[in-house]
């Protein structure tokens, strides 16, 4: 069995139908001790950034259903370091988080699309070995990097 890293993007089978993770790719970004983080990276959210009221005079930018946890915050997964200020590199040029004004700046100068910068309401996450059950019974497959 691969092994879960920050980075790994696995996909729902068929065991978790008729939940949240039904039909559902999450992208993860942490796995350790503390447990393990991903957001759903194939999930609209149904509303754009400017239809928040902190962000409503931001043009508007989908956001994505990242998962049932802290759906109070927004998330960001960027690959413009060179804009974005702040982020923990992931893997592949990918970094999460930094700092928001930046990502609204950008956004709002169109400098950025939708394959440089996602932003999810909410997130994923397991405790320390939940994860790695729930792929040794099934319900999660690793999807070709």
């Amino acid at each position: 069995m691969r092994d879960l890293k920050a980075g790994i993007s696995i996909k729902s089978t068929d065991s978790l139908i008729g939940s949240f993770f039904e039909d559902t790719t999450i992208l993860i970004v942490e796995h350790n001790e503390a447990g393990s983080t991903g957001f759903v990276t194939n999930k609209p959210y149904g509303k754009s950034l400017h239809d928040l009221v902190e962000f409503n005079h931001s043009k508007p930018f989908p956001l994505m259903d990242g998962g049932p946890v802290d759906r109070a915050h927004l998330y960001v997964l960027h690959k413009r370091p060179d804009l974005i200020e702040g982020g923990k590199q992931l893997t592949n040029g990918l970094y999460l988080g930094g700092h928001m004004e930046q990502v609204i700046k950008a956004i709002n100068a169109e400098a950025v699309n939708q394959q440089e910068i996602q932003l999810f309401i909410g997130y994923c996450g397991w405790d320390v070995g939940e994860l790695d059950a729930e792929v040794e019974e099934g319900s999660w497959s690793f999807l070709l990097q």
